[in-house]
């Protein structure tokens, strides 16, 4: 599976139908303009996570929330990290393990998009959930309850290091398809798991599994949600308004884009050219690249939101208020970064899940299968694709901003005082379209 190790993305700007420039340029006007008409006919509040919304109909609410679907959704979460296992240690150490494409695209991709349609999928059907539930019944405790307390002070915390871990291993590490490393990954993180469950119950997967909070973030962002035990159906933007506001929120989103961005950054020449040509070991470089991204990226938008001035909140509290409205942006450059990476080597991942062993056998049928190269063959659509993707996210996040911060702002100061959070989406926009196509 070598295309996991090439470039995540394709096409350049001789693929735009305009040149990077004027792209650029658009897309921060866009920015702007949306600005502006938010801050000429938006001043009051809209979105509100504790009354938006309408209830489901009464037969889809009583089929998601039934004993059994839950049940059919743990177990197939479980019959897949059970397969992914199985072929992990197992299979052969070579590139056409599925364990790698299940690694890399399914649960880093593929989960947390399909979460922007359809809610948080890894909660649903996460494995560590379900094993930690089995361990709980047989030990005749509650799963939801644990021996202490979580600390509120840790917060979204040990969820963004775990997705630093991650993104150190598909970016840094100088052999990610290396089965080894991932197997080893693997276990550390399902150790952890079911160490924090034990310990802290299931409340621990909310705020600390890198996998559930990344999902269940982008799940805020569907239709779909729960209240009171039921399940309602709102404007996405109202579901994103009910972010639990927790310490390390805004590094969970931090690193998310930073690593994404920095993902662009070291396929590009320049970048290569410097390793190549300096006198530093190229691991320190990558290291320190991924590293300075995410704390740029999380530098930049902590530093518009404190800059915004609120007179009765912490200043330092505002980086995570306002952390909600990065997740449109992340799906956007996660969409731009991913889609055709995603597309092929998920099909690659299917059709060498036939033979999970590598011992030549057809299991699901699909060993025959062949990858349609559709995306990669169609340049020009892709680029287009990503751009879409990048500036509606944007123009999303500005109008999630700018309603927390009319609620958050004394009304004289609720125009200037977003100009520096402004001044963050439109860096971010220009940056990451030129980190996307310039590479």
């Amino acid at each position: 599976m070598d295309s996991i190790v090439e470039a995540h993305g394709i096409g350049g700007q001789q693929d735009l139908p305009i040149s990077l420039d004027l792209m650029v340029a658009g897309a921060v006007a866009a920015l702007v303009v949306s600005f502006t008409v938010l801050a000429v006919a938006w001043r009051s509040p809209r979105f509100d996570a504790a009354t938006s919304g309408r209830p489901a109909p009464r037969w889809l609410d009583r089929a998601v929330t039934s004993v059994p679907f839950r049940l059919l959704l743990r177990l197939f979460g479980f019959a897949i990290f059970a397969f992914a296992a199985v072929a992990a240690i197992l299979g052969k150490d070579t590139s056409t393990n599925p364990a790698l494409g299940i690694f890399y695209v399914l649960l880093w991709v593929v989960v947390p998009l399909s979460s922007v349609l359809l809610g948080p999928v890894w909660k649903a059907i996460s494995p560590v959930r379900s094993i930690n539930w089995v361990f709980a019944k047989l030990s005749g405790s509650d799963p939801e309850t644990g021996v202490f307390d979580y600390p509120a002070r840790l917060g979204y915390w040990p969820a963004a290091l775990g997705l630093y871990a991650f993104v150190w291993i598909e970016l840094v590490y100088p052999q990610p398809t290396e089965l080894a490393s991932v197997r080893l990954w693997c276990a550390a993180y399902v150790g952890l798991m079911l160490l924090g469950g034990a310990l802290f119950g299931n409340g621990f997967y909310e705020r600390a599994d890198p996998f559930e909070v990344f999902s269940s973030l982008l799940g805020r962002l569907s239709v779909w949600s729960m209240r009171e035990g039921r399940l309602v159906v709102r404007s996405p933007l109202a579901n994103l308004d009910s972010v639990e506001v927790r310490p390390g929120l805004i590094a969970v989103l931090g690193v998310l884009f930073g690593s994404t961005a920095y993902d662009s950054f070291r396929e590009s020449s320049a970048w290569v050219k410097f390793i190549q040509s300096s006198d530093v070991s190229g691991t320190v470089l990558t290291n320190l690249g991924l590293l300075a991204y995410v704390l740029a990226a999380t530098g930049i938008f902590a530093i518009g939101s404190v800059l915004t001035g609120v007179e009765d909140v912490r200043r330092w509290e505002l980086p995570d208020r306002f952390a909600h409205s990065i997740v449109p942006i992340v799906v956007g450059y996660l969409i731009a970064h991913y889609l055709r990476y995603s597309f092929e080597v998920g099909q690659q991942t299917l059709i060498f899940a036939s033979d999970p062993l590598g011992t030549g056998q057809n299991l699901l049928g699909t060993g025959d299968w062949k990858v349609n190269y559709g995306l990669s063959e169609r340049p020009k659509l892709l680029s287009n694709l990503k751009v879409g993707a990048v500036v509606i996210g944007h123009v999303l996040g500005v109008v999630a901003a700018h309603d927390r911060a009319i609620r958050l702002l004394p009304r004289r100061h609720q125009i200037t005082g977003q100009l520096s959070l402004l001044v963050a989406m439109v860096t971010f926009t220009a940056g990451g379209l030129y980190l996307l196509f310039a590479a």
